[in-house]
């Protein structure tokens, strides 16, 4: 029996080891993505979320996964920030190096491990998972389609969603719930038994559906792309005896007068005149964030020619890279030429 028990020291002290070099590895991802609750998550999300994600990802259940040790010590290091008031105060104003500073002017490191974590949260020594996960039920998992300007996506910004959904309230009456099956063994005859299987349920306060509405605020990264998704954990449909599902808002840029987006770049279209296009011109465009940006020329430019300005394309999400512009010159020709402008331009072209 002692092999098991040094096992699964041996797999905790991996993870110990992996929590303790997250310094580096973490910075830049944000305690609340990683434990996939929104800023303003209760202490309770975040409770439930780290239950889900801790035995999702624990050591026993994912022996030899160097990942998977490596996410459930980020998960127990940003619960032990999140659950904790006074280092979430400091978190969510200085960010995670404020946070090292407020605690190395503590004395430093007075944190829980990650044994001691997962064992105050799931009781007993933490060592073993032989006990199977409970099963939850969820409500369904709620996705919008939303459309953000290209404005928020270049700078970041943040949109007011009015959203409506089911609530569960009281109603009058009792229900069925805690539905389970039972067995048990009836005789059938002298030393014959049948075992029987019967439903067994409790019986609890009735509840109803009542549709309520209410404005959320979705925060536009900076960047962000088509697909990209913001969690509002448990903001689904309610599950009645279950947890709520999740929604997400499914980020789509929404179309620009001037831009087009492919990417990281962006694509425009100018017009010029013939003799803007055969003597250069001087021109300059107005940008997402309201600068200017030079694209002019002294030199020939040809229908449809397409010109790169770098880095003035779309920020990269999460970095201070940038792609690229791309301008496409269309020339705008006379209609007509009386024969004196034909004969100045014979002399001057030919």
């Amino acid at each position: 029996m002692a092999a098991p028990g040094k096992g699964a020291a041996a797999r905790f002290a991996a993870a110990l080891f992996v929590l303790l070099n997250l310094a580096v590895a973490i910075a830049g991802k944000s305690y609340y993505d990683v434990l996939q609750v929104p800023k303003g998550a209760s202490e309770d999300q975040i409770k439930r979320s780290y239950r889900k994600l801790a035995l999702k990802y624990h050591p026993d259940k994912n022996p030899d996964n160097e990942e998977a040790n490596k996410r459930f010590a980020e998960i127990n290091n940003a619960y032990e920030v999140l659950t904790d008031q006074e280092k979430r105060k400091v978190y969510d104003r200085y960010g995670e190096e404020g946070l090292k500073q407020f605690q190395g002017g503590r004395g430093g490191g007075g944190g829980m491990n990650i044994q001691d974590i997962f064992s105050s949260f799931f009781g007993g020594g933490g060592g073993g998972m032989e006990e199977e996960e409970e099963q939850i039920l969820k409500g369904d998992e709620v996705i919008v389609e939303l459309d953000a300007s290209l404005e928020d996506l270049y700078m970041g910004g943040s949109l007011k969603v009015w959203r409506e959904k089911n609530v569960i309230k009281p109603a009058p009456g009792k229900r069925r719930c805690n539905c389970r099956n039972e067995v048990y063994h009836r005789q059938i005859g002298p030393g014959m038994y049948q075992q029987m299987t019967e439903q067994v349920c409790d019986q609890c306060p009735n509840v109803k559906f009542v549709r309520e509405g209410e404005f959320l605020t979705v925060d536009i990264e900076k960047g962000m792309k088509d697909g990209q998704e913001v969690l509002f954990f448990e903001e689904g449909e309610p599950k009645i005896d279950g947890e709520p599902g999740d929604l997400k808002f499914r980020i789509r840029t929404a179309p620009h007068s001037r831009f087009r987006r492919e990417g990281n770049d962006l694509h425009a279209t100018v017009t010029i005149s013939l003799v803007q296009a055969l003597v250069g011109f001087e021109k300059t465009i107005k940008h997402l964030d309201n600068h200017l940006v030079e694209i002019g020329t002294k030199g020939i430019t040809k229908p449809k020619e397409i010109r790169k300005f770098k880095g003035e394309g779309m920020p990269l999400y999460q970095s201070n890279k940038k792609g690229d512009l791309y301008v496409t010159f269309e020339v705008l020709f006379p209609k007509t030429l009386t024969d004196d402008q034909k004969a100045k331009l014979k002399d001057v072209l030919v």
